[in-house]
């Protein structure tokens, strides 16, 4: 065999292996938690892990604190090293659509982090605030201090003021029917969600005490 026809054999071989025989490895991720109440969770080049394409990463992992461990939990992920344990630890781990938090179980609160991966679905929007108010003689539902005709479907936060030891503040429609006392004054606060509909919000001791609103769809 000539040594033209040899060379030409093996770089047809090398052409035709296979890419994942010689894939790139997994981007490196580093972990810390402690010493003190630190723990965070950094790119390659140092800064701190806020966004991730989706894919297969190493996440190295020291844990410098016998009191606290290090918790990373997201969607098909949950790996923690032990609170009492220290030392360095090495997960491959498959990153996904969503929202990534990395804890120490023992001080959630003080040690916390967290990051987004892909396409993350928006927050729900916020509660809308109403305030509702009975007294002896009148009923009210405002919003922003106007009274309350069309609301758009969502969740709500009503603070209701009962001001009468007569009277009582009752919201009724579709999915909610929520009320106070009669005998007594007091203070409420309702989360409720309003879907479309027609709602009214009366006294259960006089007719004369009532109100309507109409929810409609959102979009």
């Amino acid at each position: 065999m000539s040594r033209t026809l040899l060379i030409g054999i093996v770089a047809a071989a090398a052409v035709s292996i296979p890419a994942a025989a010689t894939g790139s490895p997994n981007v490196t991720l580093t972990g810390v938690v402690g010493p003190g109440f630190s723990i965070s969770l950094k790119n390659p080049n140092g800064t701190g892990v806020t966004h991730l394409d989706p894919g297969t990463y190493d996440i190295s992992v020291t844990d410098n604190a016998i009191e606290h461990n290090f918790h990373l939990r997201g969607p098909g992920v949950d790996q923690a090293t032990d609170i009492e344990g220290t030392g360095t630890v090495t997960w491959t781990v498959t990153i996904t659509d969503g929202t990534y938090t990395f804890v120490c179980d023992a001080h959630p609160v003080q040690m916390r982090g967290s990051f987004t991966a892909g396409n993350v679905p928006p927050p729900p929007p916020p509660a809308g605030k109403l305030s509702g108010r009975v007294t002896s003689k009148a009923i009210s539902l405002t919003n922003g201090g106007s009274k309350v005709r069309s609301l758009v479907a969502k969740k709500y936060k009503i603070t209701v003021s009962d001001t009468s030891k007569t009277q009582n503040f009752h919201l009724k429609g579709p999915g909610v029917n929520r009320k106070t006392g009669v005998a007594a004054k007091a203070r409420a606060i309702w989360t409720v969600t309003l879907t479309p509909g027609k709602y009214t919000y009366r006294s259960d001791k006089s007719r004369r005490l009532h109100g309507t609103f109409t929810v409609r769809a959102a979009g």
